[in-house]
């Protein structure tokens, strides 16, 4: 496999979700990141997750999602011996992520002219819940906060109830799937012009980006969009039915399909129904429509119904729980799960984590390196960059590391 981002060094001086996933989805593809964290418990991510005994090793389930193909080091960015190993690390480095509040970084003395005068060929992305500026820039963000005040809430539920957040933080992780192609992006533009710049990724902003057509329908055609449940608002048949055993989605978004759903359930008498007779007709009358559907669907369970549609052409699935999503034919068959070691306990631990399912040249990208403890890599890392034995320990002496 061609790792394609061969040569890059990312420092990640990100916590949590959105940042980390950033710099996962870099190192995936090949690049050094260095995790660069405060001595102090490093990120918070280590302290949280399910299971107690990964929290109390600091590696937190949700900190091992994020940061396995990663160094780590520690860096104190307060005191005066930090700051220089920080601004050594830049100058050897292609790439910065962080995601504090904007200006934290330049209160420590590393606003973006600072980090361009240290190295012209960097490429700095600062990722927040809102953006560099605007008058909510200086709030803090969370998930939940961003699906609220992107809409993404409202949108979400059933008429008579709602709004509901997306079950999994989604403006997270949009943020960081942004932030990583910005910088993928921005190195592309440097290779041309030999100058890096910044990109300011803006969690709400890519929140709102990714809402598609909901948000478009009502940019263009005024339409204020409202709460639907499970259906689509483009068309009918397009929604989640119940069936006699478990629940199915059906997408008969075209004339075509619907004809072909209705043969395949022997119900050709929908098709003459006049509440049923155009796309506008079945929106319009979709609770009606579903009805109707159930009525016949209750007869065989929603796997058998998925066999029979997918082979009409009309594009149907069963409607699965995480641990049957996971163990499909198709997701284990494209290597989408991969096998780490977790070191610190006795005995080492072997947990499952994501890729990012990406293939390149027919392989999946598949994590370099097991995440790591705080501060594992903290003197290989000053090493490399010309620090000697004796300078570590006097770092460590100043608490700079």
């Amino acid at each position: 496999m061609r790792d394609l981002l061969d040569g890059v060094r990312v420092l990640d001086l990100t916590t949590v979700l959105a940042g980390p996933l950033a710099a996962y989805q870099l190192s995936l593809f090949g690049a050094d990141v260095i995790k660069v964290e405060a001595p102090d418990g490093g990120d918070v991510a280590r302290e949280l997750g399910s299971d107690a005994q990964l929290r109390e090793m600091g590696m937190g389930a949700p900190f091992l999602a994020q940061n396995s193909g990663k160094r780590a080091i520690t860096v104190n960015l307060k005191s005066d011996g930090g700051r220089q190993v920080f601004e050594r690390l830049l100058g050897r480095s292609d790439v910065l992520i962080e995601n504090m509040r904007p200006d934290v970084l330049a209160r420590l003395g590393f606003s973006w002219p600072k980090l361009h005068q240290i190295n012209s060929r960097l490429v700095y992305c600062a990722l927040s819940g809102f953006g560099q500026h605007g008058p909510l820039a200086t709030r803090p963000a969370y998930d939940q906060i961003i699906q609220g005040l992107a809409g993404m809430s409202d949108v979400t539920g059933y008429p008579d109830r709602g709004p509901l957040r997306v079950g999994f933080p989604i403006c997270d992780t949009m943020g960081g799937l942004a932030a990583a192609m910005a910088v993928c992006a921005a190195l592309n533009g440097r290779d041309r012009t030999g100058s890096g710049c910044m990109v300011d990724v803006s969690m709400l902003d890519t929140a709102l980006a990714s809402m598609g057509w909901v948000v478009s329908d009502y940019l263009i055609a005024g339409r204020i969009p409202g709460r639907l449940g499970n259906e689509n608002a483009t068309s009918a048949p397009s929604g989640t039915v119940s069936t006699a055993s478990g629940e199915l989605n059906i997408a008969a978004n075209t004339e075509a399909q619907f004809a072909a759903t209705c043969d395949v359930i022997g119900r050709p008498d929908l098709r003459a129904d006049p509440r049923f007779i155009t796309r506008e007709n079945r929106k319009a009358h979709r609770d009606e429509l579903r009805a109707e559907l159930e009525v016949t669907l209750a007869g065989r369970p929603a796997t058998e119904w998925e066999a029979l549609l997918t082979a009409a052409g009309v594009p149907a699935g069963v409607v699965l729980t995480v641990p049957e999503a996971l163990e499909q034919p198709q997701v284990r068959s494209r290597q989408l799960v991969h096998t780490v070691c977790v070191t610190g306990s006795t005995p080492a631990r072997s947990v499952e984590i994501l890729g990012n399912g990406v293939h390149v040249d027919g392989e999946p990208l598949t994590p370099s390196m097991a995440p790591p403890r705080l501060g594992e890599h903290t003197a290989e890392i000053l090493e490399s960059i010309g620090y000697s034995a004796p300078d570590i320990a006097n770092l460590r002496r100043e608490g700079a590391i």
